[in-house]
């Protein structure tokens, strides 16, 4: 069951190293700062996988519910105030349709370990951001996986290497004389063009995408729903 592989390989593995991954993240992305700052000042936005609320702070004229898989990361966000920070399921958000300005969710989709969980949990984001209407635009999705073009980073993927991976991460341990402890996510790396496919099949439209340290990006908004014939 994907459900219970995910709990196993990411949701205990981030439940464990909480701590030591929110020492290693304190700055948002260039992108992903700008896109927090074009926000109209009183905008209401979603934070999916925040992680420890690094991206909670780059804009205070908005708010921002965010949420974590992980209690210990949720936890440790919550200290950005006034910002709100729930534990919920990428999958289940506890959030009514319709209802935000805009949307970011940063290196988590890639952690789902099946297309169609991928597709479905940017769906249950997109779900949550006001579509347009008319005239009117929709509120504006960011989102981040990492990609399997990385030949110029440390890691050295590249295309035809695979793209369903376990990633270490290395943790030192305090007492034990400072042995090493080794934890293994899962990560599903995204090939060019695979995530604006996602969001496609997902029912948003891509407005633009690229790529920034590691990452295939994209922004997104609700496909319009087509009115009801008179």
């Amino acid at each position: 069951m994907a459900d219970e592989y995910e709990q196993n390989h990411v949701h205990e593995v981030y439940q464990q190293i909480a701590g030591h991954f929110s020492a290693t993240r304190f700055k948002a992305w260039p992108i992903v700062e700008q896109f927090l700052q074009a926000q109209s000042p009183g905008s209401v936005g979603l934070d999916v996988g925040c992680g420890n609320g690094k991206n909670l702070t780059v804009n205070k004229d908005v708010f921002i519910v965010a949420s974590d898989r992980s209690e210990n990361l949720a936890r440790i966000a919550m200290q950005h105030q006034p910002h709100s920070t729930v534990v919920a399921d990428i999958l289940q958000l506890p959030h009514r349709d319709a209802f935000f300005d805009f949307a970011i969710s940063i290196a988590v989709v890639h952690h789902m370990s099946t297309p169609e969980r991928r597709v479905e949990a940017v769906a249950e984001i997109l779900r949550t951001v006001k579509p347009g209407s008319g005239t009117e635009p929709g509120g504006k999705f960011l989102v981040y996986a990492w990609a399997l073009e990385q030949k110029d980073s440390r890691r050295g993927w590249d295309k035809g290497d695979p793209q369903d991976i376990m990633v270490p991460w290395v943790r030192k341990s305090k007492s034990d004389q400072g042995q090493e402890q080794t934890f293994h996510r899962y990560y599903h790396l995204y090939e060019e063009g695979e995530l604006e496919r996602d969001i496609e099949q997902a029912g948003g439209q891509v407005l633009e995408s690229g790529y920034e340290k590691d990452n295939w990006w994209a922004i997104a908004t609700p496909k319009p729903k087509p009115k009801p014939a008179s």
